[in-house]
């Protein structure tokens, strides 16, 4: 894996991304600020792995990574970051570390991130990617069904896959006040869900759509 440099030709391009992403937010009545700024601070093409690969990488589309996964499309990573309300020291859980991408963005906010990825390859890959842009989230290889109940009580939660159903492990480890932001469905579309958690046992969810993600798997894979 070549690590990668930026400048003004991906700025650029980044740029006019930030500005498709905006238009599209502001359509859905969803607009943080801070959240387009940390994307635009976040070079997407250090993710991808190759030099042909690169010329997608600020195309508003999802992109095959390996083993089976994707690194979100950057709508999407706009809406579930807007709709977890981050702010600065935010104790964050991530299911699906995936590329780093949504990681990075969110340890650009100022959030420690702790975050769980099952594909080993993957683990390995964003690690590196992170270490060399300055981030310093908590990595783990595992299953994101059980969360990381040793790390609990989270402030936000973000799930980057589909899952077939909302994890009692996940809600036990959201604090009282936080937010989970999950799609949830089986197949080829899930619905996006925004959960804040009131009480011990009162969970409010709002539903924001439809989207596509890979499904949430459990278990580890090497």
């Amino acid at each position: 894996m070549r690590l990668r440099q930026d400048g003004l030709k991906y700025q650029g391009m980044r740029r006019q991304l930030v500005n498709k992403v905006r238009e599209m937010l502001e359509q859905d009545g969803l607009m943080d600020e801070r959240v387009l700024e940390a994307m635009m601070n976040v070079p997407r093409h250090y993710f991808f792995d190759s030099t042909f690969d690169m010329k997608y990488a600020y195309d508003n589309a999802a992109f095959p990574i390996g083993a089976g996964q994707t690194i979100s499309q950057p709508y999407t990573v706009a809406v579930q970051t807007t709709l977890l309300e981050i702010n600065k020291r935010d104790k964050v859980l991530e299911i699906g570390t995936g590329s780093g991408y949504q990681c990075a963005v969110l340890c650009e906010m100022g959030a420690k991130v702790f975050s769980i990825e099952r594909q080993k390859l993957l683990h390995d890959q964003s690690q590196k990617i992170l270490d060399h842009m300055g981030y310093r989230p908590r990595l783990f290889y595992g299953d994101g069904y059980k969360g990381k109940p040793a790390f609990a009580p989270f402030d936000k939660m973000i799930i980057t896959c589909g899952a077939p159903y909302i994890p009692d492990a996940l809600k036990e480890q959201l604090k009282i006040g936080g937010i989970m932001v999950i799609p949830v469905g089986e197949g080829n579309t899930q619905r996006m869900l925004r959960i804040v958690r009131h009480s011990e046992n009162e969970f409010e969810e709002v539903d924001f759509g439809t989207f596509s993600f890979v499904p949430m798997l459990e278990n580890t894979n090497r």
